[in-house]
């Protein structure tokens, strides 16, 4: 069946055609009303004024920093609430609203195999250290050590002594 055969139950509205007389209803003034700034042609005001009051947009304090639209909000689970909160060792917690990240707060006795979306190094260690795994979905950001500090290598490297003249 083509879409031009398709019945709409939908009412649609016909467009408002102005100065058409006044047996239309929008005659005359062409729904502008009387005289002033807007019943002319390109009057209209910007966005925000208010008839020369103070907008409210000047009234409102101005705000230190910003709010990160990329930010990730986390839902933080701690290995030590893992044994108390779950009976099984195999946990996917990737699934939920939220995303997950497992945190290194407290001590794990079980083997848990987990996969989350983040966790922290101590966690990972923790959960290792007892016999389980973590499988994340993030990528952790290792630290770089193939680049030395440059206070370590100014102090590191033999001055010479100063020449009296």
């Amino acid at each position: 069946m083509p879409l031009i055969e398709l019945n709409s139950k939908v009412k649609r509205q016909s467009r408002k055609r102005v100065g058409r007389g006044n047996g239309s209803g929008h005659g005359t003034y062409c729904g502008k009303g009387q005289k002033g700034q807007t019943s002319r042609s390109g009057g209209k005001r910007r966005p925000g004024f208010e008839g020369g009051q103070t907008p409210l947009v000047r009234k409102m304090p101005k705000l230190k920093g910003f709010k990160n639209i990329n930010t990730i909000d986390y839902l933080a689970i701690n290995v030590g609430n893992l044994e108390s909160s779950y009976k099984k060792t195999e946990l996917d917690l990737t699934n939920g609203k939220k995303p997950v990240k497992l945190l290194g707060d407290g001590e794990v006795s079980k083997a848990f195999k987990i996969k989350v979306n983040k966790a922290s190094k101590s966690a990972i260690e923790k959960i290792e250290k007892a016999g389980g795994s973590v499988e994340t979905t993030a990528r952790i950001k290792e630290e770089k050590t193939d680049k030395p500090n440059k206070k370590a290598k100014e102090e590191s490297a033999p001055q010479e002594p100063k020449k009296e003249e």
